[in-house]
């Protein structure tokens, strides 16, 4: 399922830590590990275009996993 999403980034301390997206709409995302590494920053808001992965698995288990094909930084 293709999605768009505003939110912030965040590093999550789960085991050996997850990067999530905490979307406006109060929903977290996983951030599937084939997203772009350059979004991976604590604190930045994006708004992302991507797919959440139904065939994909995580032990940090902290919401659907989303793989990001594109993502833009934005202001507040």
């Amino acid at each position: 399922m293709s999605i768009t999403l505003k939110g912030t980034i965040e590093r999550k301390a789960i085991g050996t830590g997850a990067w999530a997206l905490v979307a406006d709409n109060g929903e977290t995302y996983e951030i599937y590990q084939a997203s772009p590494k350059e979004m991976l920053k604590n604190g930045l808001k994006v708004e992302v275009k991507g797919e959440v992965r139904e065939d994909a698995m995580s032990f940090a288990m902290i919401g659907p996993i989303l793989e990001v094909k594109s993502f833009q930084a934005i202001d507040s």
